[in-house]
């Protein structure tokens, strides 16, 4: 039973069952989608947001924007807090019956509503006031992914073998969105062009003493150069890390990558979205796949070729309170509600209802690509696995340390055919930073479109993209720089789940004013509402008893004393926004209830 092909089954046949079965059905009986009807991108074209995209090149870039940062660290944090087993049931289950929910529910509910946001469609469906506080929520959830996210890219860029695939996949984006919008060349021809050209870098950039991966390590040598000693800026406090080694160094070099990363995403923020931040996703979305798929095909054929590498060396259960190395901390990790939030998107996200809403929704060409495209498959389960051959203890929260085993296990898996480690490690670091970075990208450009529709109204220059953008990357650069990120990270999986279950508001009620069954998007709601409201607390109560009352006071520690304190703020601020619109929520599905919206005729295409 402890082994990957195991997993690998369980998770192909409960996916196949929950797509075919009863997501079908779903969009057959309650959304009723039809081909017939005009969709948003088609009838407001105009080449940057609304952007009519077939629905290959259309699933690549909502898969690629989807996966991201958390089905991997949290997966793997999961899985060393409680055992592989409790990760895996709520991977297999969360994705079946509220995952793909979420994310289709939100891109039909915005193609039905002219591809407004959730924020703009609760104004109208709910209460003025529930727009108002979901974008103070929205904006300050996206900051505290932006701050968590930012510090992983830039982390891992500082990495000598990973940065050239980077910069190919920022410059192959730009040269498939000309080959694709202005050329018209063939999408397959592109892909190959793209792809493979991106793949070349990365491993172009693995190769051992070669001259890239010299280049790049001088390169990061002659930038700390100019802090001496060892480059360090400063330092920080991560309370995460075992005693020993709880100051972390902010070099010269990471600062660099981390200017390199805003670089990368202002272009995904300002320009149309079809000449830099879709292909770039596309071409990531190869990347991603690619890896997935070897990968996967390496962790089932090892239970032949290699059995080492196929069994889990982590328990299959460690309890319900985790392991008892936290406990002399004064943290608590209950199971419930904390594996919930601790693995984030791997399951069910906020993020994915965001993104469906705001930019997928947009470019839907026709409403029955809704559902292949909004309930693609998640990354978890393959992180799970790869965690699972490499992780021999358990206990540790530590993101690099994940990323480092995400990186071994990958590396064990390719192995399987014959790829050396080194090579397998440095495919798959450049992976994580392609999963992350093509979703931070979008993040700045839905953080600068929330900024302006929120505070537009007030001071126009909100609404200025290249203002709003700046000021997104500003707060951002605060948070890293100043050591905040180890906290806010804490925060972010508590935050995102219970924007997956705002999101789930709007489309129960949606669904109740138009006369649809609701029940397929009204029990997920509750469930994550009750279990991210009561995780937001724990991990406030976290950060005051480990961080605040155990720093205060001590010289050198402020910065961890003042991040804490901002963090419980964001969390309480979180917590009492959630329940405003919860309390709006309720009345509107009362109001509907009785007296359900008119619905006028939708569109049709000639």
């Amino acid at each position: 039973m402890n082994n990957t092909l195991v997993a690998i089954i369980i998770g192909i046949v409960a996916i196949f069952i929950g797509y075919n079965v009863y997501a079908r059905r779903i969009d057959r009986n309650v959304i009723q989608s039809n081909a017939n009807r005009a969709t948003p991108a088609k009838m407001y074209m105009d080449g940057v947001d609304f952007m009519p995209t077939s629905r290959n090149v259309l699933y690549g870039y909502h898969f690629k924007s989807i996966a991201a940062a958390g089905p991997i660290v949290g997966a793997i944090t999961a899985a060393a807090l409680w055992g592989w087993l409790p990760s895996l049931i709520w991977l297999v289950l969360g994705v079946m019956f509220m995952g793909w929910a979420s994310d289709y529910s939100a891109i039909a509910v915005s193609v039905r509503n002219d591809g407004n946001s959730l924020s703009a469609i609760a104004h109208k469906l709910i209460a003025p006031r529930t727009r108002t506080v979901l974008f103070v929520f929205i904006f300050f959830y996206l900051l505290l992914v932006a701050g968590a996210f930012g510090t992983l890219i830039a982390t891992v860029l500082n990495v000598p073998s990973v940065p050239l695939g980077i910069i190919a996949l920022a410059l192959f984006g730009l040269l498939a969105g000309q080959l694709l919008y202005r050329a018209k060349l063939d999408l397959i021809l592109v892909t190959a062009i793209t792809v493979l050209g991106t793949l070349g870098a990365v491993l172009l950039n693995a190769i051992p003493k070669g001259f890239v991966l010299t280049a790049f390590t001088n390169f990061n040598a002659w930038l700390n150069s100019f802090a001496p000693p060892k480059g360090a800026l400063f330092t920080v406090l991560n309370p995460t890390n075992p005693v020993a080694q709880q100051n972390v160094s902010i070099t010269v070099s990471l600062v660099f990558w981390l200017l390199f990363m805003f670089v990368f995403c202002y272009l995904g923020s300002i320009l149309p979205i079809w000449r830099y931040a879709q292909p770039v996703n596309y071409i990531g979305f190869w990347i991603t796949a690619l890896t997935i798929v070897i990968g996967g095909l390496g962790a089932l054929l090892a239970f032949w070729v290699k059995p080492s590498v196929s069994t889990f060396h982590i328990p299959t259960y460690v309890g319900f309170s985790g392991p008892s190395v936290l406990k002399a901390s004064g943290a608590i990790q209950p199971l419930w509600p904390m594996l919930f939030v601790t693995i984030a998107c791997g399951a069910i996200s906020g993020w994915h209802a965001l993104i469906g809403s705001v930019s997928t929704a947009r470019q839907i060409e026709s409403e029955e690509d809704m559902l292949p495209v909004g309930g693609g498959a998640m990354l978890g389960l393959l992180s799970l696995l790869a965690v699972s051959v490499a992780v021999s203890t358990g206990g540790t929260t530590s993101t690099s340390v994940a990323i480092t085993r995400f990186a071994n296990g990958i590396a064990g898996f390719l192995n399987v055919f014959g790829v050396p480690i080194n090579y397998g490690a440095a495919i798959a670091r450049a992976a994580f930073v392609v999963i992350v970075i093509t979703v931070t990208q979008l993040l700045f450009r839905i953080m600068r479109v929330t900024l302006g529709e929120w505070l537009g109204g007030r001071a126009p220059i909100f609404k200025n993209q290249h203002v709003a953008t700046v000021i997104s990357m500003a707060a951002t650069a605060l948070l890293v720089v100043s050591g905040t990120w180890v906290y806010i990270w804490q925060l972010f999986g508590a935050s995102n789940q219970l924007l997956a279950a705002l999101s789930l508001l709007v489309v129960t009620v949606w669904l109740v004013a138009t006369r649809r069954n609701a029940l397929y998007a009204g029990i997920p709601m509750v469930f994550m509402y009750v279990t991210t409201m009561a995780a937001t607390l724990v991990t406030a109560y976290n950060l005051l008893e480990t961080i605040f009352l155990k720093q205060v006071g001590k010289a050198g520690h402020e910065v961890a004393v003042v991040g804490s304190v901002i963090t419980i703020g964001i969390a309480v601020l979180l917590f009492i926004a959630a329940i405003l619109i919860a309390i709006d929520g309720i009345r509107a599905w009362r109001r509907y209830r009785k007296q359900p919206l008119e619905v006028a005729p939708q569109p049709v295409t000639a």
